[in-house]
């Protein structure tokens, strides 16, 4: 009996120390459970905000980047707003421009060619045609011919020429023509009037019924290709 006692006492003890380490082990993963909480909970804040601050740099950078994209298309703007500038020069007038006469190569001698040499010193735009009038007894400008019409406006440099071909006549033998030995040329839009010089010893033949003039143009043109 003494035995059986002694044995039940022990195995009362042991599972006592059983218990015992079991609540201590569990005590202590629920206080480090606990204190790793806290930990956590107050990182996030600081996360945020790192998180906040970048996103702050981030959008600054992005305003600064848009306003010098801004400012980069105003100046492209302005660049051609000055290219339009140069485009719009003023327009020539007799006192801005020298004009004279020559024969065109080749015989028969029906056109000649009108040189406007810009003298002003400054750029200026020479428009349309030349106002051309042969003949005291035709007083009506000799007509144009639009298939020497240049796409865009003329405008002369200081010192540069622009090239304007007239058809006299259609250099037949029995043609009824009339002698000028010097005309009279307007510029359109410009105030004046130029007295030109005709070429040749014995001036130039002109036929009323025929006669024609191109437009201004920057190079020298062929005369059978606008008449």
């Amino acid at each position: 009996m003494r035995t059986s006692r002694h044995r039940s006492t022990l195995l009362a003890a042991a599972t006592t120390a059983v218990l015992a380490l079991a609540l201590t082990a569990c005590g202590g993963d629920d206080g480090g459970t606990k204190s790793a909480g806290p930990a956590d909970s107050s990182s996030a804040p600081a996360a945020a905000a790192a998180g906040s601050s970048q996103d702050t740099g981030t959008t600054k950078d992005t305003a600064a980047a848009q306003t010098t994209g801004s400012n980069t298309g105003t100046g492209t703007a302005d660049k051609s707003t000055g290219d339009g500038a140069a485009a719009s020069a003023p327009t020539c007038t007799t006192k801005d421009v020298a004009i004279s006469a020559a024969r065109q190569d080749g015989p028969p001698y029906t056109h000649i060619v009108l040189t406007a040499k810009n003298t002003s010193g400054h750029s200026c735009t020479i428009k349309g045609f030349p106002k051309v009038q042969f003949l005291e007894s035709h007083k009506e400008d000799v007509p144009a011919v639009a298939k020497s019409k240049p796409a865009a406006p003329v405008v002369l440099e200081a010192g540069a020429p622009a090239y304007a071909l007239v058809k006299l006549s259609d250099g037949g033998v029995d043609e009824e023509t009339e002698p000028v030995s010097a005309f009279s040329v307007w510029l359109e839009g410009g105030d004046g009037m130029a007295a030109v010089k005709a070429p040749g010893s014995g001036g130039i033949a002109v036929d009323p019924a025929v006669w024609a003039t191109g437009y201004w143009t920057p190079e020298l043109r062929n005369g059978a290709d606008d008449f």
